[in-house]
């Protein structure tokens, strides 16, 4: 009998080493239908609305919450705070939009206070949400015309959005297929405005010009190819990161450009001012070839179609801290 004790205290020990403890649940997103838009909350946390009946021009996601609550992205135009910039109202937090799509700039809306004319922009009209799921992963998908200021028909999309999250942080997966009309072919014209991005809050800002007036910031830009703040603008890279300290913590967002889009590495609109975003249209202004003006257009034959996909990761930290290299080794490897 004394023999057998050892070797059912070995036998429990193995039972133990093949029946682990479970591992933690993966956080949960519930996303709720409303008039307008849908609100995705993580295990009961807000952390943004997609938003696409309110008037806007264009369908986008706000507000962005990090795990904590701390907003994100910069509240104008849709709701006024005390000490925000309110130049360019049509950077609505996150959004997807070109400004040269068959002639019609869809970027702009034609209002504001940087003097632009308030001629009339094209709108991307959502046709209600196709499918929404919660889970894991929470995903809505939905169908979206491009439409001119005349009423004509430029485009159809089709979009699906992801959210989910880690302990490292909270994701927005965006993959959006671009439909040209069997007719006509599709033109994306080569300028600097787009295309996914998204426009960060005022204190994760650099130090700016706004009004004349030189604005202070602490925020930070960095790329995948090691190029920071000014000399990120226009530069073609695997990933881009926004981050900078706030109430005694720092926190960033970055923007994957998948492996597979067009042109990839993709170039950078990244502005001191809040606003970055990965732009695979903007090739003559971005590397300022000022005798090659349509070096960055693309054309979708009739019929045809164009997918572009892109993850925001929102983080605490700096890169580095963040793990923005490795999370993005993780998105390109289909993670």
């Amino acid at each position: 009998m004394k023999r057998l004790i050892p070797l059912l205290a070995c036998l429990g020990l193995v039972a133990a080493c093949t029946h682990p403890a479970a591992a933690p649940a993966s956080p949960q997103v519930k996303l709720t239908p409303q008039a307008d838009r849908v609100r995705v909350e993580i295990d009961g946390r807000h952390f943004t609305d997609y938003v696409w009946g309110d008037g806007a021009s264009r369908p986008y996601c706000y507000p962005i919450f990090a795990a904590d609550g701390t907003p994100l992205t910069r509240d104008f135009p849709m709701k006024p705070t005390p000490g925000e910039d309110t130049d360019h109202p049509w950077q609505r937090s996150l959004w997807f939009a070109h400004s040269m799509v068959n002639g019609v700039d869809f970027w702009n809306e034609g209002t504001g206070d940087i003097g632009r004319s308030p001629k009339e922009k094209g709108r991307t009209v959502t046709e209600g949400a196709v499918e929404i799921a919660s889970g894991a992963t929470g995903i809505i998908r939905t169908h979206v015309r491009w439409v001119a200021p005349d009423g004509r028909l430029i485009c159809t999309d089709d979009r699906t959005i992801r959210f989910h999250a880690t302990a490292t942080g909270r994701f927005i997966d965006f993959e959006v297929t671009l439909h040209a009309p069997p007719e006509t072919p599709l033109l994306f014209g080569d300028n600097k405005d787009g295309t996914m991005a998204l426009r960060v809050a005022q204190w994760m800002t650099m130090p700016h010009k706004y009004k004349g007036k030189l604005l202070p910031g602490d925020g930070h830009i960095v790329t995948s190819t090691g190029f920071r703040d000014a000399a990120a603008w226009g530069r073609r890279a695997a990933w881009c990161d926004y981050h900078a300290p706030h109430n005694g913590k720092v926190y960033g967002v970055a923007i994957f450009d998948s492996p597979q889009n067009l042109r990839h590495p993709t170039w950078w609109m990244a502005r001191d001012y809040g606003l970055f975003g990965a732009n695979p249209f903007g090739r003559h202004d971005f590397e300022n070839l000022k005798d090659q003006p349509h070096a960055g257009d693309h054309t979708v034959p009739a019929g045809g179609s164009l997918t572009l996909r892109y993850r925001f990761y929102f983080h605490e930290g700096d890169e580095t801290a963040a793990g923005v290299a490795a999370q993005y080794a993780d998105y390109a490897a289909g993670k």
